[in-house]
């Protein structure tokens, strides 16, 4: 299944770079394209826990999906993700 997620706190390059890294190394998940412009993030999956192990890990990553609680804690995990990914891209 191919699917789209909408999340809060993507800035960047490096953003993109940290997001893509991370759902790539999960377990039933391809194809990551994460587009800064429209704070999405689509990727395919086959089995149906898989869309909720994705939506934990952008939040732990400090990404949560649109509509959940922006806390000030998730946006400096975004920062800190942003500038790994710029680092490592």
């Amino acid at each position: 299944m191919k699917t789209t997620v909408h999340i809060q706190n993507l800035k960047c390059g490096g953003c993109a770079s940290t997001i893509t890294k991370n759902l790539n190394a999960l377990d039933d998940v391809s194809d990551v394209i994460v587009v800064v412009e429209d704070n999405s993030v689509t990727f395919d999956y086959s089995e149906v826990h898989t869309l909720d192990v994705v939506k934990k890990t952008l939040a732990e990553l400090g990404y949560p999906e649109d509509g959940e609680r922006n806390s000030l804690g998730a946006k400096a995990k975004s920062y800190v993700s942003c500038a790994i990914g710029k680092m490592t891209s």
